[in-house]
């Protein structure tokens, strides 16, 4: 059985969107997280070593962390669109995507979001070459690996649209937003991706 720790309207909403693309079978284990904005507590029934989400039991393994979560749910599911399985052509650039949102594009959109990036000049330089890279990438073709969608694209996708206001102006990416996030599988992920009766933060 896998089961879902999730918090509603945080990184581990984009886990719900694709364990909906998955068809899975799964259950949600809704926990407390601390807010970026100091609101919420940590939960001592989340297992995450940080408290934090997204995390994921499978018959009593734990995955923790959004692109460990991403890639051991398409490689459990190698059949379903998203995925790209050991072996397939494109596994190698698939796993280089999952990697570079992990270490660069979300630390630095962070980086930039918190001003770190102002007083560092190589810090701000990654910043605006990570922009000049995924725009370059999307320029090229409708998704990261080329006219179909992988799970990269719903990690990057997800993120994108909290990051919007922060990033460069561009046609591109606003195109690459709306047809990645044009998907029934989303659909259904935001109405599950609701507070139950009872749960507060």
């Amino acid at each position: 059985m896998l089961t879902l720790i999730h918090a509603p309207l945080s990184r581990s909403s984009r886990i719900v969107w694709l364990l909906e693309e998955l068809g899975a079978e799964y259950e949600i284990r809704y926990v407390n997280i601390r807010r970026w904005d100091g609101s919420g507590a940590p939960d001592e029934k989340n297992p995450h070593p940080h408290k934090q989400v997204p995390a994921l039991l499978h018959d009593g393994t734990l995955i923790w962390e959004s692109v460990a979560v991403v890639q051991y749910l398409t490689d459990l599911y190698p059949d379903c669109s998203l995925s790209r399985p050991p072996g397939h052509p494109e596994r190698g650039a698939y796993l280089s995507w999952l990697a570079y949102y992990a270490g660069v594009i979300e630390p630095t959109a962070l980086a930039h979001i918190s001003g770190v990036t102002v007083n560092n000049p190589g810090l701000a330089r990654l910043y605006t070459e990570m922009c000049a890279h995924v725009i370059e990438a999307l320029t090229r073709h409708t998704y990261l690996l080329g006219e179909s969608m992988s799970a990269a694209d719903l990690l990057l996708a997800s993120a994108l649209q909290w990051m919007r206001k922060i990033l460069p102006e561009s046609d591109v990416i606003d195109r690459y937003i709306r047809v990645v996030t044009d998907r029934a599988a989303l659909v259904r992920a935001r109405e599950i991706d609701s507070k139950p009766s009872g749960f507060h933060d």
